[in-house]
């Protein structure tokens, strides 16, 4: 009776640890597949160097377009007023 037991305990262990690793396989899939699909990248929760003020202006020798975009938009504005 007690290498029945043995057993049992065994099969059950090994379920609990099949399906625990399941699951978090399907959470995996589905986080990658909504990455894929939304198109939007994985952020921090703080908002990064932008959050405090910062983007781009620790010493960017070449600045991307979005940013080169940003400061003619900022000269232009400040030409205004």
């Amino acid at each position: 009776m007690s290498t029945l037991k043995r057993i049992i305990t065994e099969l059950t262990v090994m379920n609990t640890f099949l399906l625990t690793l399941v699951i978090v396989g399907v959470v995996i899939a589905a986080m990658a597949i909504g990455v894929i699909f939304g198109r939007k990248p994985i952020a921090g929760s703080c908002g990064g160097l932008g959050a405090v003020g910062l983007s781009c202006d620790g010493g960017c020798a070449k600045p991307c377009p979005d940013r080169l975009a940003r400061m003619k938009a900022e000269a232009e504005e400040a030409r205004q007023h």
